[in-house]
């Protein structure tokens, strides 16, 4: 066919107005298309919900309102270290590479969503040789037997969004980028509360062995006491071997303390992307257990709505399956699209780019299905449902955080009043230990009565370092609770790679080629750290 309007110009020249005649036909169609498009689903509306106007008690002022305050809370401690291990964890925490590159992900989701809503061109080419046998009829293909064709070409469609369909999967995607915004601002929150638990934990650890090694001195001073009044015959062998029994069950606690205050330890440095040894320096000097210096004053429940991420995260939630209600809905109605090729046929190469070897097609087209409604709407339902699951998750991370928030108040209040009296405990019982054993010395009292009052030195010392560190992590549990270490500036996200595909049959490394391995930075370090000790 393309041979014979090649050989006449008439029926070229129809050719050329029956191609113009649809260009225009299918201009026209795109133009009302386009004018009619409307959007089906359900419009978003940002949830109420209401929240009670104050809390049911309060915190003596121990932390300040200011938003700056909140995001930075841990300064609030006035602790170097633990400072310089959060910008730790900030910085080479693995956790928070996987949330950056959660958004990235989102992002260029969104990205293949937004193409769908423009023309899909695709080129192609092929050669064929085809044989016809000489046996099924001689006249069939004569003296061309066989036939060479080339052909070259490239062919378009275009989806028109008369119903919103794509715009509803565009708006999906979008809030989906929050959501991995926010989860990622409360991964911040998470890990910076855990840094500081763990750091707290490592601090009362130390502090621990630190009063039972004071306690084992003292102990032994007793032993010493009671050997010495058995060998002068002013005591039997049993207040001996009452006062090794006391001071051997001491020594027994420490290896114990020692062995948390390790795993603390370890903890921390995998939580700022370090192996064990990392975080030595930073632990090295002895620290007392940190405590908030500044004062502090609550918001109102409603700002919870505000500072918390992983409620700002369940909204978005909520968002993106609403969203999907319209994505549904538009496979009830019919899908438009332009759709069009051009392609260029010939039986030798060299005139494969000739006007007469050109063959095209363009108009428009619909699909529609009809007999799938039932299976639609069903699927309507199913999304409809799951957007209610979505409120119903986000009025409890609401309810959620007001518990939180209320439970936290009331743990910092109980433990600093049991740290009062624990406090008199300490006082009381270290003055007990000084008048029971001048007594005995006198003969007063028997030995007993210094081991008791020693042990209960012990123990009312070691629960009072028990309560600081607990006080001290329970406002990190406020603070985290309120949504602290969250900023809402912008997400820095890494450079987008402009060919990701690596260009034209183009080698290159993974993605995570370029990262420095930790392995190799300690294995140097430790290597380093061996020769100074050969030279030593």
């Amino acid at each position: 066919m393309i041979e014979i309007f090649s050989q006449n110009p008439e029926a070229r020249a129809r050719l050329r107005n029956f191609a113009r005649s649809i260009f225009l036909t299918g201009f026209a169609f795109l133009a009302a298309v386009v004018t009619s498009c409307t959007t089906v689903g359900v419009d978003y509306a940002r949830p109420g919900v209401s929240v009670p106007n104050a809390w049911t008690m309060s915190v003596q002022p121990h932390v300040e309102n200011e938003a700056a305050c909140l995001q930075e809370w841990w300064k609030a401690f006035q602790d170097p270290a633990l400072n310089t291990l959060i910008s730790r964890a900030r910085c080479d925490s693995p956790d928070v590479s996987i949330a950056i590159q959660r958004i990235v992900e989102a992002r260029a989701q969104r990205g293949v969503a937004l193409s769908a809503l423009f023309p899909a061109i695709d080129a192609n080419g092929a050669y064929t040789r085809t044989g016809q046998s000489a046996r099924v009829g001689p006249a069939a293909f004569g003296p061309t037997n066989p036939i060479d064709v080339f052909s070259l070409g490239t062919a378009a469609a275009w989806e028109i969004d008369v119903f919103g369909g794509l715009c509803r999967q565009v708006e999906a995607a979008d809030a989906n980028i929050e959501v991995s915004v926010e989860e990622y601002r409360d991964l911040l929150v998470t890990l910076f509360a855990e840094v500081a638990l763990n750091y707290i934990d490592y601090r009362t650890f130390e502090e621990r062995v630190r009063v039972a090694r004071q306690n084992i001195v003292i102990q032994n001073d007793s032993l010493s006491l009671a050997e010495s009044r058995l060998e002068a015959g002013l005591v039997s062998k049993i207040d001996v071997t009452q006062a090794e029994a006391n001071l051997q069950t001491t020594r027994a606690t420490v290896p114990q303390l020692e062995g948390q205050l390790v795993a603390a330890r370890n903890r921390l440095a995998t939580l700022t992307g370090g192996y064990p040894h990392s975080v030595d320096s930073i632990l090295k000097k002895h620290r007392s257990i940190p405590i908030p210096k500044k004062n502090f004053a609550m918001g109102a429940p409603a700002d919870l709505l505000r500072a918390r991420p992983d409620i700002r995260s369940a909204e978005r939630n909520l968002a993106v399956a609403v969203a999907q209600i319209g994505v549904t809905e538009s496979e009830l109605y019919p899908k438009f699209s332009l759709m069009g090729d051009l392609t260029l046929q010939a039986s030798d190469i060299s005139s494969l780019l000739d006007s007469a070897a050109a063959g095209y097609s363009f108009g428009p087209s619909f699909r529609w299905n009809l007999f799938r409604s039932g299976q639609i709407k069903n699927l309507i339902r199913v999304d409809e449902a799951r957007a209610m699951q979505a409120y119903a998750a986000y009025e409890k991370s609401v309810l959620v955080a007001v518990e939180e928030v209320e439970t936290s108040m009331v743990a910092v209040t109980t433990e600093l009043e049991r740290r009062t009296a624990l406090r008199r405990a300490v006082s009381s019982s270290a003055e007990a230990v000084e008048l029971v054993k001048s007594n005995y010395t006198e003969g007063l009292v028997d030995f007993q009565r210094v081991i008791d009052s020693q042990r209960v030195k012990f123990q009312n010392e070691d629960l009072d370092v028990i309560s600081r560190g607990q006080i001290a992590r329970n406002y990190v549990g406020l603070y985290r609770a309120l949504g602290g270490g969250a900023a809402l500036e912008e997400v820095t996200l890494p450079a987008i790679d402009k060919k990701p595909g690596g260009g034209w049959i183009k080698k290159r490394p993974a993605p995570y080629a370029k990262i420095p391995a930790k392995k190799d930075e300690v294995e140097a370090e430790l290597a380093g750290e061996g020769e100074a000790a050969k030279e030593e």
